[in-house]
């Protein structure tokens, strides 16, 4: 079984430090921004890490997932 890609969106400086742990940072500043990038993600990602303002960004869609699985950053 392989394990799928990690991803984060979120504002830059919450998100970047996560592309040392080989993570794929999408920066989105802007509620539009991180619907694009969520958009856009790959089909290999099965998990991705999102900031709070992302979440809210995101709405119902990102709440609900269960593919890709989604985790909200604390506060």
């Amino acid at each position: 079984m392989t394990m799928g890609e990690v991803a984060a969106i979120g504002e830059r400086l919450r998100v970047a430090g996560l592309a040392l742990a080989g993570v794929t940072v999408h920066v989105a500043e802007e509620p539009e921004a991180v619907r694009r990038a969520w958009r856009n993600l790959s089909g290999d990602v099965a998990f991705v890490i999102v900031t709070p303002a992302a979440a809210d960004a995101l709405g119902p869609t990102g709440r609900e997932s269960t593919h890709p699985l989604i985790a909200v950053m604390p506060p």
